[in-house]
């Protein structure tokens, strides 16, 4: 995706107040309330040094000692429970948005279609749910307190220099105007460095993705050195970017160093020839001094501030185009229902294309309900994209596809694939238990009904041999169990789900011998009462299919049962003749 949106930080801000920080706004403005009160502690304990040098130094008065003492005692208390409650109520308004955050991101980049995940591949999406996210958290949190804290800080220490004498603090803050044209700069420099930064974590996190997911052809070719040199070309880029980064964050609160020191050095020597004069007293130029120090550190984060507003700019804005990017392929507004029972399917003179490539010439062909209905050709003839097809998937660009007289695109999603189950070549197991994996957070499924399912998809053949039976964990991605194990896990869940239709995607080529006769047992018990498309390039394993569509490049060129393609000659006697030579 590009992140090429350049929208103003306040646009981008005030989208993300108005969507997760707002419901927080009670505790922002008491954090900010005690922020306030830890700024202006500082410009009080300022304004404490005049009649400390003056009372107590240098006239002796034991008096105010005391009461000058106390009153910088209280300050410090004041700033220690304001600064504790304003951190604690920050991190809980920082963790919470954090949380809807990332639970909005990822429950929308669920509902967006195949385009979008095959065009944004699962690194770059993490990253930005987890890298993006907690970038924008530190910083805004950051930004708050530098305007609830530093900039009340600020203010109250400039009162106090104002109030000892108007022409020093003239003279400290001389230097200001010169940070004007530089601050817009840095500001934009920052922004793009910031930007890179962010993109190339996205590409770091897709290459960690795809070694730890492809670890054992890594290991089979040899790759170990060769991944690790292109991880670490991104890491370079990465540190190149950030220091980039960093270095233009820095210049503003540099600059105001500059300042602050040609400031120091006016107010020095004017402000020292009136106290030799005897026109102004220790105690008003220490406390002076003292407020300007103290303001020193607070206005570094102010100035930085800046930078942090466009590092939080470009974070936001990548993770806004992702909340911008909307569903195609979505449920109309006034939905058929569903069909009830085992419906018929059928396509009706289909095109499709992705991209500039024709998937699906005109397809045309009728499941019957309740019935086996076998895909067969060649890789590419168009057979899996009827299965996207009928799950909508994707749309077609002209026919139609319908179940049971209905049109896919009429039924709503949820409807249409909560009467669909699919089981395919790669069983998708989670890294979570066995049950889990077949219950798919199903909380109304007895123990009775679990056990019969797993006892039809030979699923409890093996749980003895399992250290935990149904309570081991699978492994990502089912590393930890068999292939055949796998698909008998899949199985049990289409079983439990027990809808009318069942679409099986080479769900046994993979498979040796024993299992896969094993697993064909079990498909065939569950393909019992149902509507059942099964797609197989062994053509020995759908000879019993009520019907066999015959496809090649997008077309269904034939179909019939097996005897009667045998004995009509064409591409499946064909294809049959070349499997059955090949296996003798």
């Amino acid at each position: 995706m590009s992140d090429k949106s350049t929208a103003p930080p306040q646009r981008l801000f005030g989208w993300l107040w108005r969507k997760y920080l707002s419901p927080h706004w009670v505790w922002l403005i008491i954090a900010l309330a005690f922020m306030a009160v830890e700024g202006a502690s500082l410009g009080i304990f300022a304004a404490t040094m005049e009649p400390m040098f003056d009372r107590v130094f240098v006239e002796g008065d034991r008096d105010a000692l005391l009461s000058v003492g106390l009153v910088i005692l209280a300050v410090f208390l004041a700033r220690a429970v304001t600064s504790w409650s304003q951190r604690v109520i920050l991190t809980r308004i920082n963790a919470l948005t954090a949380a809807a955050l990332r639970g909005d991101l990822l429950a929308h980049l669920m509902r967006l279609d195949g385009s979008f995940h095959q065009a944004n591949p699962p690194g770059y999406l993490i990253e930005r749910v987890q890298g993006d996210v907690t970038a924008i958290n530190q910083i805004w949190s950051g930004i708050i307190t530098g305007l609830g804290r530093d900039l009340v800080s600020v203010i109250a220490l400039f009162g106090v220099a104002l109030s000892i004498d108007w022409l020093w603090t003239v003279i400290a803050l001389v230097g200001i105007p010169v940070l004007i044209l530089p601050s817009f700069i840095v500001q934009g420099y920052v922004r793009r460095r910031a930007r890179s930064s962010r993109e190339i974590a996205g590409r770091m996190s897709t290459r960690l993705d795809e070694v730890f997911h492809g670890i054992a052809p890594i290991k089979l070719n040899s790759l170990e050195a060769y991944q690790s040199r292109r991880y670490d070309a991104l890491i370079d880029q990465r540190v190149s970017a950030e220091v980039k980064t960093a270095a233009g964050q820095a210049g503003i609160p540099a600059l105001i160093d500059v300042m602050t020191g040609l400031g120091f050095l006016g107010v020095l020597i004017y402000g020292g020839s009136e106290i030799i004069a005897g026109d102004k007293t220790v105690g008003q130029f220490v406390a002076f001094f003292t407020s300007m120090s103290l303001a020193f550190e607070p206005l570094r984060r102010l100035g930085n501030i800046s930078g942090l507003w466009q590092a939080a700019a470009a974070s936001i804005e990548r993770i806004k185009s992702l909340f911008d990017a909307e569903p195609t392929l979505v449920s109309p507004s006034d939905p058929v229902p569903a069909p009830k029972d085992a419906p018929s399917i059928e396509l009706q003179d289909v095109h499709l294309t992705y991209g500039d490539l024709p998937v699906l010439n005109g397809a045309s062909f009728v499941a019957e309900a309740g019935k086996t209905t076998a895909l067969v050709g060649a890789s590419g003839a168009g057979k899996s994209t009827v299965f996207n097809l009928l799950t909508r998937l994707v749309d077609p660009s002209s026919g139609s596809a319908t179940i049971g007289g209905v049109p896919t695109a009429a039924m709503a999603l949820a409807d249409l694939r909560g009467m669909i189950s699919v089981v395919t070549q790669d069983a998708l197991l989670f890294d979570e238990t066995v049950r889990e994996n077949v219950l798919l957070g199903q909380t109304d499924i007895s123990e009775d009904r679990l056990s019969e399912v797993l006892d039809a998809a030979h699923v409890s053949d093996f749980l003895p041999n399992l250290p935990l039976g149904l309570n081991s964990p699978a492994g990502p991605r089912g590393s930890a169990l068999s292939g055949g194990q796998r698909q008998r896990v899949a199985i049990a869940r289409a079983l439990l789900r027990d809808t009318p239709i069942l679409l099986l995607d080479e769900a046994t080529s993979a498979l040796d011998t024993k299992s896969e006769a094993i697993v064909q047992q079990a498909l065939d018990r569950l393909s019992q009462g149902r509507t059942t498309l099964v797609i197989a390039h062994r053509l020995s394993t759908v000879r019993a299919a009520h019907k066999i569509v015959v496809m090649e490049a997008g077309r269904v060129v034939d179909q019939g049962t097996h005897e009667e393609l045998l004995a009509r000659g064409g591409l499946y006697a064909d294809l049959y003749a070349l499997q059955f030579n090949s296996d003798g």
